[in-house]
């Protein structure tokens, strides 16, 4: 099964880095955000990745190429130019980079890689966010639910804290809580009906496709209570590198 990652946006609200890179390229415990989207689903076998590139989509193409020498140790012999990467540590990954448009929307950029879709059904997700939901449970979720789309479910965080008050009086504070209301979370399972959905013309996979889902009773939601975050700000670049600083990095299922 194909595991189809949208890596195309521009990453607008991460001026900070995104200047310089694609945001799948960003920096979390020295390892770009993209690699630790795979290792989550390698981690539950599945290993064949269709890369929707857009924005400095040739830097994630460099990447890849040289992701060994630049994740391992390496001896370099200059007088015959032989390297060798010591301690290396394989990944079983084949991956398939598209080039997908630089101004294309998501859904756009999921119908561009309609001929690279050989099963019935894909996985998909978007390029900046992580979890420990548990891949294969969601599948059998989705195969379960028997709809076109299963979409992943989260409880995100305020980003504020909320009082309650009585008579004009605080009776309670809390700081930045989990909230009640689920939001899509990425980690998507789909069945290539989902094709027939798409407008002709470019759209926000979020619009008309996964609406028009939800009107045909074909949209099922895995709810997944555990860690999950979007990377969309340089301050949340910054949260989760200090996380990884301390050691506690849920998202990190293969360790």
């Amino acid at each position: 099964m194909k595991v189809v990652i949208l890596c195309g946006g521009k990453g607008t609200r991460m001026r900070e880095e995104t200047e310089y890179r694609p945001k799948p390229l960003v920096n979390i415990g020295g390892k770009p955000i993209i690699w630790h989207i795979m290792k989550i689903y390698s981690y539950f076998g599945f290993n064949d990745f269709i890369l929707c590139l857009g924005y400095k989509g040739e830097m994630i193409k460099q990447y890849f190429m040289e992701m060994y020498w630049r994740n391992n140790d390496i001896t370099l012999n200059i007088t015959n130019n032989n390297l060798i990467c010591n301690n290396l540590k394989e990944e079983q990954w084949n991956i398939t980079m598209v080039d997908t448009g630089f101004e294309t929307l998501t859904g756009g950029r999921i119908k561009k890689i309609k001929e690279y879709i050989e099963e019935d059904e894909f996985m998909l997700t978007y390029g900046d966010g992580l979890s420990n939901v548990n891949i294969n449970k969601l599948l059998e979720y989705h195969k379960k639910k028997g709809k076109i789309a299963t979409l992943t479910g989260v409880h995100p965080t305020s980003p504020f804290g909320i009082l309650k008050f009585k008579d004009g009086i605080v009776t309670s504070f809390s700081e930045k809580p989990v909230l009640k209301d689920i939001i899509n979370g990425g980690f998507m399972v789909l069945n290539k009906k989902i094709f027939n959905y798409f407008p002709e013309d470019d759209c926000a996979f979020e619009e008309e496709p996964l609406k028009n889902l939800s009107k045909a009773n074909e949209l099922a939601v895995y709810e997944h209570k555990g860690f999950w975050t979007a990377i969309d700000t340089f301050k949340d670049v910054q949260r989760l590198n200090k996380l990884c600083e301390s050691g506690d990095t849920p998202w990190k299922v293969w360790i």
